[in-house]
């Protein structure tokens, strides 16, 4: 983004959310308030923009949700489309268009789409072995699969994606996969499917990414493509074996969906269509016009599918733009841990809207200023509430405050006509026409966090100003210099009403509501503050005060910990529950198992693996490597010479490069820390075996 330029066009793309749930403070942190700053921005500078987003509704999730909660997939997409779509508009995100995916106008796009690339030759079909369910008569595409990650070692990697490490990931890459549909151990079965080769686009991936972003895009997101494109690039399905999604458009393909990351980034396209439709546009400029600057904002996690997998599928059609930039964040945590939708471990977004009315505003000011731009960052109330009293309240809502109640005060709510303006007056209103291009500076580079610290930096500016005057003290000896220093502040007023709005648009409208802006005849905008002698003119009348922020009371904050803390034990008694009989097994089975006694005679971390130790073991038979993932419970130095449990005929495995050739058996102690199944050290050797 340049404030240099002259008017351009841009359109913008939120992350399509799944269906399968509400939208919470991780997902806003991330994607959403990011975005939504970005896209006022742009308007307030007078640009062309095209926002937009839509329900995911073909993910793998939906049907499993269904499933769980004995219901139809439709009843499931109806239910969390209706309740994330009035979230986001309750919470002021500005979208042009919010669609959703199983709308007509998108099922045409998305199939329009594949049938141009399968009839210029585009795609490869091929019969591969994928994971099938015996028990569910079913193939296990993505999330129907769980494993273990040949990545991390995680042990609930999805069959797409481990939200550990984020690595993409094939079904079949996983170890020791289980079916989530019966838990079943899948088989493999062979099936026809249509693959997009990216290899083919690898040399255009390297001169486009490597070569043309290597210093506009983010670190973390150049880092994680030129990973992917350094690995070699591989052919990768667009086709599925499922009743959901959207039928692939050829002969030869019952029973088959197109891959929702196929679909879901077309989505963008479609909602841009709708969207022109309803208004009376053309869409076409928006996606095929090189001028226009297209930005992806997204989470870390779908990083490949914007930045390799899409724009190779747009590179391959031919007609569209490619992203200008893909400004991904990190992750959020809250209180310490990781966010689950699965446990419960999140602030719903809904949710709060119903505990702190009127109060978007602090949510949207807190995530931005604690912003995941560069490093996973935690949420936590204590830092909310500081947020709110001791900045929005304390800093920004008390100096409006005085300046609107002095106003009133003094002037009957007049702005007055300044005399001479002093050193420090003009000095004052210098730093003011400096501030919109500080916010550009930061907010052109997608520093949110660094901009929103800017802003308030204006209102310390006021009150600072205002402190050094003192005009409550200055009143009795001096009415002409006290009508000087209202007149500025209420220019600083008036520029803080101005540049609020991307990153406080519910305050900003209240504040120009008070200062009555919007009846100026030039009422003063982002690009003309710079140029403005006055944005508040003298015999302007403003509104009485009302309170910007209020203060967030300690029981308040309470009550939220409370609530998280009745989340944590429910899944601590959870996760103490007995594990359920797994399926009966033979004694045959059973004596295929060979235990040994064994000794780590060596340990150390793997690099870049937080959970792996890459340990030696004495088995007895043999001293051999063995890959465990209990870094995070025991410290290499510590666990040399321990006595252990080997599973030593389980079939050797490659976890980041190291070959595994057993497994170490562990349980949980009643505290949930890891512990090994030891034999009694007593008279046992290596290499005896465990019956």
């Amino acid at each position: 983004m340049s404030q240099k330029t002259a008017p351009s066009r841009y359109t913008l793309t939120a992350a399509l959310p799944y269906t399968n749930g509400p939208i919470h403070i991780g997902h806003l942190a991330g994607v959403y308030v990011p975005a939504d700053i970005c896209a006022r921005y742009l308007r307030l500078k007078g640009h062309d923009v095209a926002f937009v987003c839509g329900s995911d509704e073909h993910g793998v999730a939906i049907p499993m949700k269904a499933k769980k909660e004995g219901v139809t997939p439709k009843e499931v997409i109806d239910k969390y489309h209706g309740i994330i779509k009035k979230s986001f508009s309750d919470f002021g995100i500005s979208f042009d268009n919010y669609s959703r995916t199983s709308a007509e106008i998108h099922h045409k796009t998305a199939s329009d789409f594949f049938k141009k690339l399968y009839e210029q030759g585009d795609f490869i079909e091929e019969v591969t072995e994928q994971l099938y369910d015996e028990e569910a008569q079913q193939f296990l595409a993505d999330r129907f699969v769980v494993g273990t990650c040949p990545k991390c070692g995680y042990e609930e990697a999805y069959g797409d994606q481990c939200e550990n490490c984020g690595s993409s990931l094939n079904a079949t890459d996983l170890i020791n996969p289980k079916s989530t549909l019966s838990g079943a151990v899948p088989t493999l079965k062979t099936t026809k499917h249509w693959f997009l080769p990216l290899d083919r686009y690898e040399s255009f991936l390297k001169e486009w990414i490597l070569v043309g972003h290597k210093n506009d895009w983010k670190p973390n997101v150049y880092g994680q493509c030129k990973s992917w494109i350094d690995d070699g690039l591989k052919p990768r399905a667009v086709t599925r074996d499922l009743d959901w999604g959207i039928p692939v458009p050829v002969k030869d393909a019952e029973g088959k969906v197109l891959y929702v990351w196929f679909d879901a980034p077309i989505g963008y396209i479609s909602s841009t269509k709708e969207w022109a439709e309803r208004e009376g546009k053309d869409w076409e400029p928006y996606w095929k016009d090189e001028n226009t600057k297209l930005l992806h904002f997204i989470g870390k996690d779908n990083i490949v599918f914007h930045c390799i997998i899409f724009p190779s599928m747009l590179k391959a059609h031919g007609d569209f733009v490619l992203p200008e930039n893909v400004p991904a964040n990190e992750f959020l945590n809250l209180e310490g841990n990781k966010l689950s939708t699965s446990k419960n471990w999140a602030v719903w977004l809904h949710e709060y809207l119903v505990e702190f009315p009127d109060m978007q505003d602090v949510l949207r000011y807190a995530l931005t200023a604690n912003a995941p731009e560069t490093k996973d960052n935690d949420f936590t109330w204590k830092d909310f509430q500081a947020r709110n009293n001791n900045e929005l309240v304390a800093i920004f809502g008390n100096f409006i405050n005085r300046v609107v109640v002095l106003t009133q005060k003094y002037y009957d709510g007049v702005v007055p006509k300044p005399s001479a303006l002093s050193e420090v007056d003009l000095q004052t209103l210098h730093q003011l026409k400096q501030f919109p291009e500080v916010l550009s500076n930061s907010l052109d580079r997608y520093r949110f966090r660094e901009a929103s610290q800017e802003l308030m930096n204006l209102a310390r500016l006021g009150n600072k100003y205002l402190a050094d005057a003192e005009p409550w003290k200055l009143i009795k000896t001096d009415e002409e210099r006290v009508k000087t220093i209202m007149f500025v502040a209420l220019q600083i007023a008036t520029g803080l009403a101005v540049l609020s709005e991307p990153f406080l648009p519910f305050t900003s409208n209240k504040l120009k509501n008070i200062l009555r802006h919007a009846e100026l005849v030039s009422a003063s905008q982002w690009n003309t503050m710079a140029h403005q002698e006055v944005l508040l003119p003298s015999g302007h009348k403003i509104n009485k005060s009302e309170l910007l922020f209020r203060k967030i009371e300690d029981k308040e904050i309470e009550a939220q910990l409370e609530k998280l803390e009745a989340t944590k034990k429910a899944n601590e008694q959870m996760d103490k529950e007995t594990t359920p009989q797994k399926d009966t097994i033979t004694f045959d089975d059973f004596s295929k198992l060979d235990m040994r006694v064994g000794t780590i005679v060596e340990a150390e971390k793997m690099p870049k693996a937080n959970k792996l130790l890459v340990l030696k073991v004495d088995t007895g038979l043999d001293t051999r490597t063995i890959v465990s993932g209990i870094a995070e419970s025991f410290k290499p130095e510590d666990i040399i010479g321990k006595k252990v449990t080997v599973l030593v005929n389980l079939a050797p495995r490659k976890l980041r490069g190291v070959e595994s050739e057993g497994m170490i058996l562990m349980t949980e102690n009643e505290e949930g820390r890891l512990v090994f199944v030891n034999p009694d050290e007593d008279g046992v050797h290596n290499g005896e075996s465990i019956n």
